[in-house]
């Protein structure tokens, strides 16, 4: 197995993993949920775009973060 896949499935176990650990989405508000998974979304686009990259990870899930707050406060 290829290094760039084996860091792929990592991200994306780790996202599967803290999605799991959201489990009391009942006690956060829309906007903490829009949050959530903007992050999400973000963290596995931007490993995906750098090939897995690390700064790529990171840097795709502050920046869904933030979107995703700015989606959920509009609502």
């Amino acid at each position: 197995m290829r290094l760039t896949t084996l860091v792929k499935l990592s991200a994306t176990g780790i996202l599967a993993v803290a999605m799991v650990g959201c489990s009391s989405w009942d006690s956060m508000s829309h906007r903490q949920k829009s949050t959530v998974t903007g992050a999400g979304l973000g963290g596995v686009a931007g490993a995906v775009i750098t090939g897995g990259g690390v700064l790529g990870t990171v840097g795709g899930a502050a920046i869904g973060g933030v979107i995703g707050d700015q989606v959920g406060k509009n609502r």
